[in-house]
């Protein structure tokens, strides 16, 4: 790291906080601060999306993975998030934008008190909000590692840094400030991706290197699975992909909630869908590349950090790293924002009954307190992250494992085929996903792996998210519940229309 390319990074972050101040004269009640007043254009909300489905950890864990593996990563990542966003459009997106027509809600859980009942809600609310935790506090360790790796600061002041600057334009412009940085950061780090692309094929021998590394490379590395992730685990990751991306990790629905429309929600999908279909090849061609470049290295998950300083000139090095800084800058406050509409509006007036009578100026005032109190608390996460297993276990394991038993009753329970699916099958279908994870992971994991050792990371996935689905169809058939009010939601939310009654 040059001057030059502390000025670059140090522009950035400033960039990032103009935008939060700016975005602050948008917010004027809760309902803008967590939906962006349900007036987000569907190109921004798109954008906001694609740039919130990822983080640093991409250019670190997954980085490791292509280093090591290939190819693979995007049959099973970046190819499963589009088909998963593409099968959203038409199903789960739409119906986000119509629940808060509906229902006028301003978080992802605030509607499961009327689909399955407060108990319900809150059990998913409380666990969803404690599993989010850990899903941001592995973005700052990532982020935190290639701040690292580029310039030797310390793991605990990089976290620091780029969290300090997160929640500053978090606390102040909200979803507004979210998505208006989220579409800065889109233009920095295609920048960015672009200049490391180039870079990478002219040290490869220009054009002909976008096909030619395979047959340098090892044969497994151009499979379209290798290793443990296997087509088995790539189903699995599918279903992972649907549920997270159509709104099981809260952010992703508060973009779909945010539009005017479910038609602007649907485009909004269809947009983010066509991204991840195009840009992560450009994103991961360095990243395939890394081994002819820098070979045998003793840690992979330093590659592009160390890519990038041999390929890039100073001044470039540090537009790379703000475009890493994007990704997870864009996903914690996403994440921050949507955690905090969950505790404000479902878990605060449940413990607090005078919490729902506040006032718009003290609710939104709260809103930004608990903002400031999550992205705080997750800073500490990250600094004992390899306590959880590092970047990849705290990814790809804890979360990955643990959204299908939360996600599950909320985005299935908007669909008119599982109405009956009442609160007892909701649940059911959180209690089994929790206790498969357990016993996988901790009680027969050794043996797991003493069997079938490239099956371990399925295994983790496969275990919680398959019961919890099973479980909620089973559930609700065996023991049916149904009410007016909850047919008329559900079928209200199959086309766009006028508010309903049920407001």
């Amino acid at each position: 790291m040059a001057t030059l390319d502390w000025t670059v990074l140090s522009g950035y972050f400033v960039l990032m906080i103009v935008i939060g101040v700016y975005a602050k004269k948008k917010v004027k009640n809760a309902a803008d601060f967590f939906t962006a007043g349900g007036n987000m254009p569907w190109w921004l909300s798109g954008i906001s999306h694609h740039m919130s489905g990822y983080s640093s950890a991409v250019f670190v864990g997954y980085a490791a993975i292509a280093y090591t593996t290939g190819f693979n990563l995007y049959i099973w990542w970046a190819l499963s998030i589009c088909t998963a966003m593409v099968l959203g459009a038409f199903t789960f997106a739409p119906r986000w934008s119509r629940l808060r027509q509906r229902l006028n809600i301003v978080s992802p859980t605030e509607y499961l008190a009327t689909r399955y009942g407060i108990p319900t809600q809150q059990v998913l609310a409380w666990s969803g909000s404690a599993l989010k935790l850990f899903d941001v506090g592995a973005k700052w360790t990532a982020t935190a590692i290639l701040l690292h790796t580029f310039a030797g600061v310390p793991m605990v002041w990089g976290i620091l840094l780029t969290g300090g600057v997160t929640l500053i334009y978090s606390v102040f412009g909200g979803l507004w400030a979210d998505v208006l940085t989220d579409f800065s950061q889109f233009v920095i780090q295609l920048l960015a991706g672009i200049a490391m692309f180039i870079a990478a094929m002219a040290n490869l021998g220009g054009v002909s290197s976008l096909w030619g590394i395979w047959e340098k490379l090892p044969p497994d590395h151009s499979h379209f699975f290798n290793g443990q992730y296997t087509p088995v685990f790539a189903i699995v990751f599918l279903l992972v992909n649907i549920l997270s991306y159509n709104g099981g990790t809260w952010s992703m629905a508060q973009r779909f909630i945010a539009s005017p429309r479910g038609s602007d929600a649907r485009k909004a999908a269809l947009l983010s869908a066509a991204l991840y279909l195009i840009w992560p090849l450009v994103l991961f061609f360095p990243m395939w590349a890394a081994p002819l470049i820098l070979p045998n290295l003793a840690d992979p998950s330093q590659s592009y950090a160390l890519l990038t300083e041999h390929l890039l000139p100073s001044g470039l090095i540090g537009l790379v790293l703000a475009g890493l800084f994007a990704h997870t800058m864009a996903m914690t406050s996403s994440d921050a924002n949507a955690v905090t509409a969950v505790i404000t509006r479902d878990i605060l007036p449940v413990l607090w009954k005078r919490a729902a009578h506040f006032s718009a100026k003290t609710e939104l005032l709260n809103a930004r307190m608990t903002v400031f109190i999550f992205i705080a608390i997750s800073m500490l996460i990250a600094v004992a992250s390899s306590s959880f297993g590092g970047v990849i276990g705290l990814i790809i394991l804890w979360y990955g494992a643990l959204i299908g038993p939360i996600a599950i009753p909320m985005l299935f329970g908007m669909l008119p085929i599982f109405k009956r699916c009442g609160s007892t099958a909701a649940l059911a279908s959180w209690g089994a996903g929790v206790i498969v994870f357990v016993l996988v992971k901790y009680v027969f994991h050794d043996a797991i792996i003493d069997s079938h050792p490239n099956w371990i990371t399925t295994f983790t996935v496969v275990g919680p998210v398959l019961s919890s689905f099973l479980v909620f169809i089973g559930v609700g058939l065996i023991r049916p519940q149904s009410s007016a009010v909850v047919n008329h939601l559900v079928d209200s939310l199959d086309c766009d229309g006028p508010p309903s009654s049920l407001q």
